[in-house]
């Protein structure tokens, strides 16, 4: 999956595919212990694509907040 593809999300519609991703991560490691999974390198891909999601999430809601900074005086 592309950030460019990502950062054109809403927040719901990214807190849903991290809620997909993270399921799917799930599976997968549930599978890799059955030792049935059938590509190991797709656990790899779905990991990274869900740290995508975090952060792009993450960068939407810090920028929709107000900075509350202390000033040093």
């Amino acid at each position: 999956m592309e950030v460019k593809e990502l950062r054109d999300l809403t927040a719901a519609e990214l807190a849903e595919k991290e809620q997909q991703l993270s399921q799917e991560l799930f599976s997968l490691r549930f599978q890799l212990a059955a030792g049935r999974v059938e590509n190991p390198m797709k656990i790899r891909k779905t990991r990274r694509d869900l740290a995508r999601v975090k952060t792009i999430l993450r960068q939407q809601v810090s920028a929709t907040k107000p900075a509350d900074k202390k000033q040093a005086g």
